[in-house]
């Protein structure tokens, strides 16, 4: 038989302890995939725009910002542009600081919302909250030939709806905001914390109806019951569009020593 035996250089050494794994990078922006495409979908609309001559802007506004004297007039003397100019306004901005300012919002909000609810009641959420802006600045602004743009009533819905689940309270453990549970809307007028989101919310936008920007320049009308018409809309009506949080995959994907926000 041959026997292997170890030198003083092959004495037994202890095992090394391995050095700890790198946790993997994350991405600065980690945004939903339908978020990240809306995104792509204002810019490049702005884009396009943007090298249209003074004429073709003023067509494109036309045919596809919303003005409320449309409604106000016979469907005789009306184009098409009634049937989709009530959404077709959201996509579209005046400016690159207006476009800046709503895309930063819609990715503080819409993330939380889009990973809560999926892609497909997004894109209704979207339409539905656009509609729901646009009546109610119609409302207020009956026979008016004023253009409205801009994806802020949406981002105002997608700010009601975040309302509803995206702030809890201090006696719930810090998880990530989609898995959260519904509120009702009672639960979370008792909110401290939404109340107070709601009441900053709504100082702004009085603010803005006054004619006192937040930022930006204050030449530029801003539409604030387009505003409060997304968010009342996105308050009160999540629930339709909500849908049970994963809580299986919460367990998984975030071991209850390791919870993050």
């Amino acid at each position: 038989m041959n026997e292997q035996t170890s030198g003083p250089d092959q004495a037994f050494q202890p095992m090394q302890p391995e050095p700890p794994a790198r946790p993997p990078r994350q991405p600065v922006f980690n945004l939903p995939p339908a978020l990240f495409a809306t995104l792509l979908l204002l810019i490049l609309i702005y884009a396009g725009q943007s090298l249209l001559s003074r004429d073709g802007l003023y067509w494109f506004q036309l045919n596809f910002g919303f003005i409320p004297l449309r409604y106000a007039i016979s469907l005789a003397e009306q184009g098409p542009q009634l049937y989709w100019t009530p959404v077709t306004y959201s996509l579209l901005h005046g400016s690159v600081e207006h476009i800046v300012f709503n895309g930063l919002w819609l990715m503080a909000f819409g993330a939380p919302v889009v990973r809560r609810i999926g892609t497909f009641r997004f894109i209704i959420f979207w339409i539905l909250s656009a509609i729901a802006s646009a009546a109610l600045h119609a409302a207020l602004n009956w026979g008016s030939d004023g253009l409205l743009i801009g994806a802020s009533g949406v981002v105002s819905g997608l700010m009601g709806a975040a309302c509803r689940f995206a702030f809890p309270s201090g006696r719930q453990m810090v998880r990530p905001a989609h898995l959260n549970p519904q509120l009702s809307v009672l639960q979370a007028m008792q909110s401290r914390t939404v109340i107070i989101f709601m009441l900053l919310w709504l100082v702004g936008n009085a603010l803005i109806a006054v004619g006192i920007p937040l930022v930006g320049d204050g030449s530029q009308e801003i539409a604030w019951d387009a505003h409060i018409g997304g968010f009342v809309f996105g308050f009160f009506l999540f629930a339709l569009f909500d849908r049970k949080p994963p809580q299986e995959n919460f367990q998984q994907a975030w071991p209850d020593d390791e919870l993050q926000s």
